[in-house]
Protein backbone atom coordinates (compact mmCIF):
# COMPACT_ATOMS: atom_id res chain seq x y z
CA UNK A 1 0.00 0.00 0.00
CA UNK A 2 1.19 3.63 -0.83
CA UNK A 3 -0.23 6.43 0.63
CA UNK A 4 -0.82 9.70 -1.22
CA UNK A 5 -1.46 13.07 1.02
CA UNK A 6 -4.19 15.47 -0.90
CA UNK A 7 -3.02 19.12 0.49
CA UNK A 8 -6.20 21.42 -0.02
CA UNK A 9 -4.52 24.59 -0.86
CA UNK A 10 -6.98 26.89 -2.36
CA UNK A 11 -10.54 26.28 -4.17
CA UNK A 12 -12.02 25.05 -0.75
CA UNK A 13 -14.85 26.37 0.73
CA UNK A 14 -14.71 29.02 -1.91
CA UNK A 15 -14.59 29.26 -5.29
CA UNK A 16 -11.23 31.09 -6.45
CA UNK A 17 -7.19 30.42 -6.30
CA UNK A 18 -7.39 26.81 -7.16
CA UNK A 19 -4.45 24.73 -5.81
CA UNK A 20 -4.41 21.00 -5.19
CA UNK A 21 -1.45 19.23 -4.11
CA UNK A 22 -0.72 15.14 -4.56
CA UNK A 23 2.21 13.83 -2.29
CA UNK A 24 3.47 10.42 -2.51
CA UNK A 25 7.26 8.59 -1.99
CA UNK A 26 7.43 8.81 -5.66
CA UNK A 27 6.35 12.00 -7.48
CA UNK A 28 4.48 15.36 -6.28
CA UNK A 29 2.00 17.51 -8.14
CA UNK A 30 0.21 20.51 -8.31
CA UNK A 31 -3.67 20.45 -10.05
CA UNK A 32 -3.81 23.78 -10.82
CA UNK A 33 -2.07 27.19 -9.32
CA UNK A 34 -4.48 29.79 -9.08
CA UNK A 35 -5.34 32.62 -7.08
CA UNK A 36 -7.84 33.76 -4.45
CA UNK A 37 -10.00 37.00 -5.84
CA UNK A 38 -12.65 38.48 -4.08
CA UNK A 39 -12.68 38.47 0.27
CA UNK A 40 -9.58 39.87 1.18
CA UNK A 41 -9.02 37.51 4.29
CA UNK A 42 -7.92 35.03 0.92
CA UNK A 43 -6.43 37.78 -1.24
CA UNK A 44 -4.09 38.43 1.98
CA UNK A 45 -2.81 34.70 1.51
CA UNK A 46 -1.81 35.30 -2.00
CA UNK A 47 1.21 37.36 -0.77
CA UNK A 48 1.84 34.13 1.76
CA UNK A 49 4.61 31.16 0.80
CA UNK A 50 3.04 27.89 0.25
CA UNK A 51 2.68 25.67 3.06
CA UNK A 52 4.64 22.83 1.06
CA UNK A 53 8.06 22.66 -0.29
CA UNK A 54 7.81 23.98 -3.67
CA UNK A 55 11.34 23.21 -4.12
CA UNK A 56 9.87 18.98 -4.94
CA UNK A 57 6.70 20.02 -6.68
CA UNK A 58 7.64 17.96 -10.10
CA UNK A 59 4.72 19.39 -11.88
CA UNK A 60 1.99 21.58 -12.48
CA UNK A 61 -1.33 20.14 -14.23
CA UNK A 62 -3.59 22.97 -15.75
CA UNK A 63 -7.14 22.33 -16.09
CA UNK A 64 -7.27 25.86 -17.81
CA UNK A 65 -5.92 28.90 -18.13
CA UNK A 66 -8.06 31.26 -15.90
CA UNK A 67 -6.33 33.52 -13.50
CA UNK A 68 -8.00 31.59 -10.30
CA UNK A 69 -6.37 28.43 -11.85
CA UNK A 70 -3.28 29.54 -13.18
CA UNK A 71 -2.64 33.05 -11.64
CA UNK A 72 -0.01 31.60 -8.55
CA UNK A 73 2.26 30.24 -11.08
CA UNK A 74 4.96 33.33 -10.98
CA UNK A 75 5.23 33.15 -6.93
CA UNK A 76 5.51 29.34 -7.50
CA UNK A 77 8.39 29.67 -9.82
CA UNK A 78 9.95 33.02 -6.82
CA UNK A 79 9.80 30.54 -4.41
CA UNK A 80 11.76 27.70 -5.91
CA UNK A 81 9.62 25.81 -8.54
CA UNK A 82 11.80 24.14 -11.09
CA UNK A 83 9.37 21.32 -12.48
CA UNK A 84 7.09 21.41 -16.09
CA UNK A 85 3.80 22.88 -16.80
CA UNK A 86 1.41 20.51 -18.33
CA UNK A 87 -1.69 22.18 -19.91
CA UNK A 88 -2.81 21.84 -23.75
CA UNK A 89 -1.75 24.41 -26.27
CA UNK A 90 -4.77 26.67 -25.98
CA UNK A 91 -4.66 26.54 -22.22
CA UNK A 92 -1.20 27.28 -22.00
CA UNK A 93 -1.43 30.42 -24.59
CA UNK A 94 -4.22 31.77 -23.01
CA UNK A 95 -2.59 31.59 -19.11
CA UNK A 96 0.19 33.44 -21.12
CA UNK A 97 -2.02 36.14 -22.00
CA UNK A 98 -3.51 36.15 -18.81
CA UNK A 99 -0.38 36.68 -16.60
CA UNK A 100 0.95 39.23 -18.65
CA UNK A 101 -2.19 41.11 -18.39
CA UNK A 102 -2.13 40.30 -14.46
CA UNK A 103 1.17 41.63 -14.45
CA UNK A 104 0.91 44.78 -16.40
CA UNK A 105 -2.27 45.35 -14.35
CA UNK A 106 -0.64 45.25 -10.84
CA UNK A 107 2.04 46.89 -11.76
CA UNK A 108 -0.12 49.87 -13.26
CA UNK A 109 -2.27 49.53 -10.13
CA UNK A 110 0.98 49.98 -7.18
CA UNK A 111 2.66 52.68 -9.43
CA UNK A 112 -0.87 54.54 -9.10
CA UNK A 113 -1.42 53.62 -5.08
CA UNK A 114 2.30 54.82 -4.57
CA UNK A 115 1.76 57.91 -6.67
CA UNK A 116 -1.97 58.85 -5.24
CA UNK A 117 -1.19 57.42 -1.66
CA UNK A 118 -4.07 55.41 -1.10
CA UNK A 119 -2.65 51.99 -0.17
CA UNK A 120 -2.67 50.95 3.30
CA UNK A 121 1.44 49.93 2.12
CA UNK A 122 4.19 51.89 1.69
CA UNK A 123 4.98 51.17 -0.87
CA UNK A 124 2.54 49.59 -2.67
CA UNK A 125 3.53 46.60 -4.62
CA UNK A 126 2.27 44.22 -6.98
CA UNK A 127 2.05 40.58 -6.17
CA UNK A 128 4.52 39.82 -9.14
CA UNK A 129 5.84 41.69 -12.06
CA UNK A 130 5.91 40.74 -16.24
CA UNK A 131 9.50 39.91 -14.83
CA UNK A 132 8.23 37.39 -13.20
CA UNK A 133 6.23 36.04 -15.66
CA UNK A 134 8.68 35.88 -18.32
CA UNK A 135 10.85 33.68 -15.64
CA UNK A 136 7.57 31.04 -15.50
CA UNK A 137 6.41 30.78 -19.28
CA UNK A 138 9.71 28.54 -20.35
CA UNK A 139 8.31 25.69 -17.49
CA UNK A 140 4.98 25.57 -20.45
CA UNK A 141 4.22 22.30 -21.81
CA UNK A 142 1.92 21.57 -24.29
CA UNK A 143 0.13 17.92 -24.17
CA UNK A 144 -2.86 16.83 -26.78
CA UNK A 145 -6.08 16.49 -25.82
CA UNK A 146 -6.47 12.52 -24.70
CA UNK A 147 -3.12 11.69 -24.93
CA UNK A 148 -1.47 9.79 -22.00
CA UNK A 149 1.78 11.19 -20.19
CA UNK A 150 3.78 9.21 -17.94
CA UNK A 151 5.16 10.94 -15.27
CA UNK A 152 6.71 8.63 -13.06
CA UNK A 153 6.88 4.41 -12.99
CA UNK A 154 3.08 4.49 -11.19
CA UNK A 155 1.77 7.69 -12.63
CA UNK A 156 0.32 8.29 -16.11
CA UNK A 157 -2.01 11.51 -16.58
CA UNK A 158 -4.17 12.59 -19.42
CA UNK A 159 -6.29 15.90 -20.07
CA UNK A 160 -10.04 15.78 -21.68
CA UNK A 161 -12.17 18.34 -23.26
CA UNK A 162 -14.37 19.93 -20.72
CA UNK A 163 -15.85 22.75 -22.43
CA UNK A 164 -16.14 26.31 -20.18
CA UNK A 165 -13.21 27.52 -22.17
CA UNK A 166 -11.58 27.34 -25.30
CA UNK A 167 -8.45 24.58 -24.13
CA UNK A 168 -10.16 23.59 -20.80
CA UNK A 169 -9.92 20.24 -19.58
CA UNK A 170 -10.59 17.87 -17.02
CA UNK A 171 -7.57 15.54 -15.66
CA UNK A 172 -7.57 12.09 -14.84
CA UNK A 173 -4.38 10.92 -13.18
CA UNK A 174 -3.59 7.11 -12.62
CA UNK A 175 -1.56 6.84 -9.56
CA UNK A 176 -0.56 2.93 -8.63
CA UNK A 177 -3.43 2.27 -10.34
CA UNK A 178 -6.17 4.40 -8.66
CA UNK A 179 -8.03 7.17 -10.94
CA UNK A 180 -8.16 10.39 -9.41
CA UNK A 181 -10.27 12.81 -11.74
CA UNK A 182 -10.06 16.45 -11.02
CA UNK A 183 -13.01 18.17 -12.99
CA UNK A 184 -11.40 21.38 -13.62
CA UNK A 185 -14.63 23.80 -14.44
CA UNK A 186 -16.87 21.81 -16.18
CA UNK A 187 -18.80 23.81 -19.50
CA UNK A 188 -22.17 24.00 -20.21
CA UNK A 189 -24.30 21.30 -22.21
CA UNK A 190 -25.30 23.53 -25.01
CA UNK A 191 -22.87 26.05 -25.63
CA UNK A 192 -22.27 28.49 -28.61
CA UNK A 193 -18.87 28.47 -29.16
CA UNK A 194 -17.38 25.09 -27.43
CA UNK A 195 -18.54 21.52 -27.82
CA UNK A 196 -20.51 19.25 -25.24
CA UNK A 197 -17.95 18.41 -22.68
CA UNK A 198 -16.56 14.95 -22.40
CA UNK A 199 -17.39 12.66 -19.25
CA UNK A 200 -15.08 10.29 -17.06
CA UNK A 201 -15.79 6.89 -17.41
CA UNK A 202 -14.16 5.61 -14.43
CA UNK A 203 -13.22 7.75 -10.99
CA UNK A 204 -11.65 6.38 -7.77
CA UNK A 205 -11.50 9.86 -6.43
CA UNK A 206 -13.13 12.77 -7.70
CA UNK A 207 -12.80 15.94 -7.21
CA UNK A 208 -15.20 18.14 -8.48
CA UNK A 209 -16.40 21.92 -9.10
CA UNK A 210 -19.65 22.99 -7.39
CA UNK A 211 -19.83 26.57 -7.98
CA UNK A 212 -23.47 25.96 -8.93
CA UNK A 213 -24.08 23.10 -7.29
CA UNK A 214 -27.27 24.50 -5.60
CA UNK A 215 -28.69 26.33 -8.62
CA UNK A 216 -29.92 25.75 -11.90
CA UNK A 217 -29.27 28.20 -15.27
CA UNK A 218 -32.73 29.98 -15.83
CA UNK A 219 -34.00 29.59 -18.92
CA UNK A 220 -33.16 32.99 -20.40
CA UNK A 221 -33.92 34.40 -23.87
CA UNK A 222 -30.37 35.98 -24.20
CA UNK A 223 -31.09 37.52 -27.52
CA UNK A 224 -34.30 38.83 -26.10
CA UNK A 225 -33.09 40.34 -23.32
CA UNK A 226 -29.82 41.84 -24.96
CA UNK A 227 -32.29 43.54 -27.95
CA UNK A 228 -34.22 45.18 -25.05
CA UNK A 229 -31.23 46.52 -23.33
CA UNK A 230 -29.80 47.88 -26.56
CA UNK A 231 -33.20 49.29 -27.35
CA UNK A 232 -33.41 50.94 -24.18
CA UNK A 233 -29.75 52.29 -23.78
CA UNK A 234 -30.51 53.66 -27.77
CA UNK A 235 -34.08 55.61 -26.42
CA UNK A 236 -32.19 56.90 -23.14
CA UNK A 237 -28.91 57.82 -25.14
CA UNK A 238 -26.80 55.96 -22.73
CA UNK A 239 -24.00 53.13 -22.27
CA UNK A 240 -24.67 49.84 -21.67
CA UNK A 241 -21.41 48.65 -19.81
CA UNK A 242 -20.75 44.97 -19.65
CA UNK A 243 -17.72 43.69 -17.42
CA UNK A 244 -16.84 40.51 -18.99
CA UNK A 245 -14.03 37.71 -18.32
CA UNK A 246 -11.62 38.10 -21.02
CA UNK A 247 -11.84 34.27 -22.39
CA UNK A 248 -15.23 32.82 -24.22
CA UNK A 249 -17.63 35.43 -22.20
CA UNK A 250 -15.96 38.52 -24.55
CA UNK A 251 -16.38 36.68 -27.88
CA UNK A 252 -19.75 35.00 -26.89
CA UNK A 253 -21.01 38.60 -26.33
CA UNK A 254 -19.42 39.49 -29.44
CA UNK A 255 -21.00 36.14 -31.16
CA UNK A 256 -24.57 37.04 -29.74
CA UNK A 257 -24.44 40.93 -30.90
CA UNK A 258 -23.27 40.02 -34.36
CA UNK A 259 -25.60 37.55 -34.70
CA UNK A 260 -28.61 39.87 -33.52
CA UNK A 261 -27.00 42.10 -35.93
CA UNK A 262 -27.28 39.89 -38.91
CA UNK A 263 -30.94 38.91 -38.37
CA UNK A 264 -31.50 42.77 -38.60
CA UNK A 265 -33.05 42.65 -34.79
CA UNK A 266 -30.93 45.41 -33.96
CA UNK A 267 -29.33 48.76 -35.28
CA UNK A 268 -25.94 48.89 -36.01
CA UNK A 269 -24.77 50.47 -32.54
CA UNK A 270 -21.24 51.27 -31.84
CA UNK A 271 -19.79 48.06 -29.95
CA UNK A 272 -16.43 48.71 -28.37
CA UNK A 273 -14.42 46.02 -27.14
CA UNK A 274 -11.91 47.19 -24.52
CA UNK A 275 -9.61 45.02 -23.36
CA UNK A 276 -6.24 44.54 -24.47
CA UNK A 277 -6.59 40.69 -22.96
CA UNK A 278 -10.14 40.01 -24.78
CA UNK A 279 -8.50 40.96 -28.20
CA UNK A 280 -5.52 38.88 -27.60
CA UNK A 281 -7.84 35.90 -26.94
CA UNK A 282 -9.55 36.65 -30.05
CA UNK A 283 -6.23 35.46 -31.82
CA UNK A 284 -6.04 32.36 -29.87
CA UNK A 285 -9.65 31.33 -31.54
CA UNK A 286 -8.22 31.85 -34.85
CA UNK A 287 -4.88 29.77 -33.88
CA UNK A 288 -7.05 26.79 -32.41
CA UNK A 289 -9.89 26.45 -34.92
CA UNK A 290 -10.67 22.92 -33.74
CA UNK A 291 -11.25 23.85 -29.85
CA UNK A 292 -14.06 25.72 -30.55
CA UNK A 293 -17.41 25.57 -32.82
CA UNK A 294 -17.17 29.08 -35.36
CA UNK A 295 -16.28 28.56 -38.54
CA UNK A 296 -13.63 30.93 -39.88
CA UNK A 297 -16.40 33.60 -41.97
CA UNK A 298 -18.21 33.75 -39.04
CA UNK A 299 -15.34 34.58 -37.06
CA UNK A 300 -14.14 37.46 -39.07
CA UNK A 301 -17.21 38.62 -39.63
CA UNK A 302 -18.04 38.92 -35.55
CA UNK A 303 -14.56 40.73 -35.25
CA UNK A 304 -15.25 43.28 -38.30
CA UNK A 305 -18.49 44.05 -36.70
CA UNK A 306 -16.61 45.54 -33.56
CA UNK A 307 -14.06 48.39 -32.92
CA UNK A 308 -11.11 46.70 -30.98
CA UNK A 309 -9.63 49.28 -28.03
CA UNK A 310 -6.43 49.07 -27.63
CA UNK A 311 -4.86 52.11 -25.87
CA UNK A 312 -5.66 53.83 -22.80
CA UNK A 313 -6.32 57.09 -25.20
CA UNK A 314 -8.56 55.25 -26.62
CA UNK A 315 -10.61 54.45 -23.40
CA UNK A 316 -11.13 58.12 -22.76
CA UNK A 317 -12.22 58.64 -26.83
CA UNK A 318 -14.63 55.90 -26.41
CA UNK A 319 -15.69 57.33 -22.69
CA UNK A 320 -16.00 60.92 -24.35
CA UNK A 321 -18.10 59.59 -28.00
CA UNK A 322 -21.58 61.00 -27.19
CA UNK A 323 -23.41 58.68 -29.26
CA UNK A 324 -25.09 55.74 -27.43
CA UNK A 325 -22.94 52.63 -27.24
CA UNK A 326 -22.29 48.83 -25.90
CA UNK A 327 -18.64 48.92 -23.59
CA UNK A 328 -17.52 44.96 -23.24
CA UNK A 329 -14.41 45.38 -20.94
CA UNK A 330 -12.41 43.36 -18.36
CA UNK A 331 -12.65 42.01 -15.53
CA UNK A 332 -15.49 39.96 -15.51
CA UNK A 333 -16.50 40.45 -11.32
CA UNK A 334 -15.05 44.04 -11.90
CA UNK A 335 -12.20 43.01 -9.44
CA UNK A 336 -9.56 45.52 -12.21
CA UNK A 337 -9.14 46.14 -15.96
CA UNK A 338 -10.31 48.73 -18.15
CA UNK A 339 -13.83 48.80 -16.70
CA UNK A 340 -13.28 50.51 -13.70
CA UNK A 341 -12.51 53.26 -16.00
CA UNK A 342 -15.92 53.34 -17.71
CA UNK A 343 -17.92 52.53 -14.07
CA UNK A 344 -16.12 55.30 -12.30
CA UNK A 345 -16.75 58.17 -15.70
CA UNK A 346 -20.33 56.84 -16.26
CA UNK A 347 -21.75 54.73 -13.81
CA UNK A 348 -23.31 57.62 -11.60
CA UNK A 349 -25.40 58.35 -14.79
CA UNK A 350 -29.28 57.46 -14.69
CA UNK A 351 -28.69 56.44 -18.87
CA UNK A 352 -26.04 54.15 -18.05
CA UNK A 353 -26.58 50.15 -17.49
CA UNK A 354 -23.90 47.71 -16.16
CA UNK A 355 -24.85 44.16 -17.28
CA UNK A 356 -23.16 41.19 -15.08
CA UNK A 357 -22.83 37.98 -16.82
CA UNK A 358 -21.89 34.83 -15.33
CA UNK A 359 -20.32 34.28 -11.56
CA UNK A 360 -20.03 37.02 -9.13
CA UNK A 361 -17.54 35.75 -6.15
CA UNK A 362 -18.23 37.00 -2.71
CA UNK A 363 -16.74 40.15 -1.26
CA UNK A 364 -15.93 41.19 -5.61
CA UNK A 365 -17.54 44.82 -6.91
CA UNK A 366 -19.70 42.77 -9.22
CA UNK A 367 -21.33 41.20 -6.26
CA UNK A 368 -21.72 43.98 -4.84
CA UNK A 369 -23.31 45.69 -7.92
CA UNK A 370 -25.68 42.71 -7.53
CA UNK A 371 -26.34 43.07 -4.15
CA UNK A 372 -27.69 46.61 -4.69
CA UNK A 373 -24.52 48.73 -3.56
CA UNK A 374 -25.29 52.50 -4.44
CA UNK A 375 -21.38 52.99 -4.50
CA UNK A 376 -18.22 51.18 -5.07
CA UNK A 377 -14.74 51.39 -4.03
CA UNK A 378 -12.09 52.61 -6.68
CA UNK A 379 -8.95 53.81 -6.59
CA UNK A 380 -8.85 54.40 -3.22
CA UNK A 381 -12.41 56.63 -3.23
CA UNK A 382 -15.73 55.67 -3.34
CA UNK A 383 -17.86 56.22 -6.64
CA UNK A 384 -21.95 56.86 -6.76
CA UNK A 385 -23.76 54.39 -8.66
CA UNK A 386 -27.04 55.00 -10.20
CA UNK A 387 -26.90 52.95 -13.59
CA UNK A 388 -28.98 50.39 -14.24
CA UNK A 389 -27.91 47.17 -12.69
CA UNK A 390 -29.14 43.40 -14.74
CA UNK A 391 -27.79 40.17 -14.84
CA UNK A 392 -27.72 37.48 -17.27
CA UNK A 393 -27.31 34.17 -15.65
CA UNK A 394 -27.39 31.80 -18.53
CA UNK A 395 -23.98 33.14 -19.81
CA UNK A 396 -22.03 31.50 -17.26
CA UNK A 397 -19.62 29.47 -18.47
CA UNK A 398 -20.21 26.80 -15.27
CA UNK A 399 -22.33 23.81 -15.48
CA UNK A 400 -25.05 24.15 -13.45
CA UNK A 401 -26.68 21.41 -11.02
CA UNK A 402 -28.60 19.12 -13.19
CA UNK A 403 -25.29 19.40 -15.77
CA UNK A 404 -22.73 18.74 -13.36
CA UNK A 405 -25.01 15.85 -12.26
CA UNK A 406 -24.94 14.41 -15.94
CA UNK A 407 -21.19 15.01 -16.25
CA UNK A 408 -20.64 12.98 -13.65
CA UNK A 409 -23.67 10.62 -14.55
CA UNK A 410 -21.41 8.31 -17.09
CA UNK A 411 -18.96 7.16 -14.32
CA UNK A 412 -19.24 3.84 -14.04
CA UNK A 413 -18.24 2.30 -11.06
CA UNK A 414 -19.13 3.76 -7.35
CA UNK A 415 -16.03 6.30 -6.70
CA UNK A 416 -14.42 5.79 -2.94
CA UNK A 417 -15.00 9.25 -2.09
CA UNK A 418 -15.85 12.82 -4.08
CA UNK A 419 -14.32 16.14 -2.85
CA UNK A 420 -16.35 19.04 -3.66
CA UNK A 421 -14.07 21.69 -4.40
CA UNK A 422 -14.14 25.20 -5.96
CA UNK A 423 -17.66 26.28 -4.39
CA UNK A 424 -19.24 28.76 -1.96
CA UNK A 425 -20.35 26.56 1.04
CA UNK A 426 -23.80 26.77 0.87
CA UNK A 427 -23.56 26.31 -2.56
CA UNK A 428 -21.63 22.85 -1.76
CA UNK A 429 -24.17 21.95 0.87
CA UNK A 430 -26.69 21.65 -0.90
CA UNK A 431 -24.90 19.68 -3.90
CA UNK A 432 -23.52 17.28 -1.43
CA UNK A 433 -27.09 16.06 -0.56
CA UNK A 434 -27.85 15.89 -4.22
CA UNK A 435 -25.09 13.80 -5.06
CA UNK A 436 -26.04 10.98 -2.35
CA UNK A 437 -29.48 11.41 -3.23
CA UNK A 438 -29.13 11.01 -6.99
CA UNK A 439 -26.12 8.21 -6.38
CA UNK A 440 -25.31 7.36 -3.32
CA UNK A 441 -22.05 8.24 -3.18
CA UNK A 442 -19.78 9.16 -0.09
CA UNK A 443 -18.82 12.94 -0.16
CA UNK A 444 -16.94 15.18 1.77
CA UNK A 445 -15.99 19.09 1.46
CA UNK A 446 -12.55 19.72 2.38
CA UNK A 447 -11.37 23.00 4.73
CA UNK A 448 -8.80 25.55 3.19
CA UNK A 449 -5.75 23.50 3.75
CA UNK A 450 -6.92 20.33 5.11
CA UNK A 451 -4.75 17.55 4.43
CA UNK A 452 -6.34 14.30 3.77
CA UNK A 453 -4.24 11.10 3.27
CA UNK A 454 -5.49 8.25 1.11
CA UNK A 455 -4.38 4.84 1.08
CA UNK A 456 -3.33 3.62 -2.63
Amino acid sequence: MRKLQVHFLGASGTVTGSKFYLHTDEIKILVDCGVFQGIKELRQQNRESLPINVAEVEYVLLTHGHLDHCGYLPLLVKQGFRGAILGTAPTLEIAKIILEDSAKIQEEEADRANKEGYSKHDPALPLYTQEDVVATLPLFKSIDEGEKIQLSEHCTVSFHFNGHIIGSTYIEIDLFGKILVFSGDVGRQHDDLLDTPKQPQWADYLFVESTYGDKLHPQEDVEGILKDLIDRTIRERGILIIPSFAVERLQSLMYFLWHLYSKNKIPNIPIFIDSPMGINVLEVFAQFPDWHKLSMADYHNMCSHVTLVSSYRETWETIDDPRPKIVIAGSGMVTGGRVLTYIKQLGDLRSSTILLVGFQAEETRGRRLLEGATELKMFGKYVPINAKIEHLESLSAHADQAELLQWMGSIKNIPEKVFLIHGEKPSMEVYKTKIQETFGWHCHIPELREVVEIML
